[in-house]
């Protein structure tokens, strides 16, 4: 497909990882929150989550829409921390490594989850699996230093 090229040349950009992080969750909040749950505009190109986490300092409660790699029929789904390939690991990941309970919003279904951070083994091949489902996370890994964090989210 033409365009799914297009967005993904363009998501492996500098410029595109200075910007989105500003506008796509917003814009994602925006319309999940005025469908009551039922678009994601981010969802239009990749599956997506909204997923509610405890703050890993404070406690409250942290919405963030992401893009997700669902499995299994959607009964568990891996989220990637790319951080649209910036430096540092976005702060839902220490969330979830601090409270690994959490719920989604998945097609407008609030799900309660457990998340399990992937290492070794396991995440060497989910990652192979994510560089499939979307090319531009290699892009996102050669640009920084860190390991991008996958996590898988199971229903409770």
């Amino acid at each position: 497909m033409i365009g799914e090229r297009i967005v993904q040349r363009v998501s492996s950009t500098r410029g595109f990882a200075k910007v989105a992080p500003h506008v796509i969750p917003a814009l994602d909040r925006a319309v999940h929150r005025i469908t009551r749950g039922r678009i994601l505009l981010s969802a239009q190109m990749l599956p997506g989550v909204v997923l509610t986490s405890t703050g890993a300092r404070s406690g409250l409660p942290r919405r963030t829409p992401l893009a997700c790699m669902p499995e299994d029929d959607g009964r568990t789904w891996i989220l990637v921390g790319s951080n649209f390939g910036r430096d540092g690991h976005p702060a839902w990941t220490a969330n979830l490594i601090a409270h690994p309970d959490a719920e989604v919003s998945w097609k407008g279904t609030d799900i309660p989850v457990t998340a399990t951070l992937l290492t070794g083994e396991e995440r060497a091949g989910v990652w192979k699996t994510a560089l499939a489902f979307w090319p531009p996370y290699a892009t996102y890994q050669a640009r920084v230093e860190r390991e991008i964090r996958l996590f898988r989210i199971t229903r409770r």
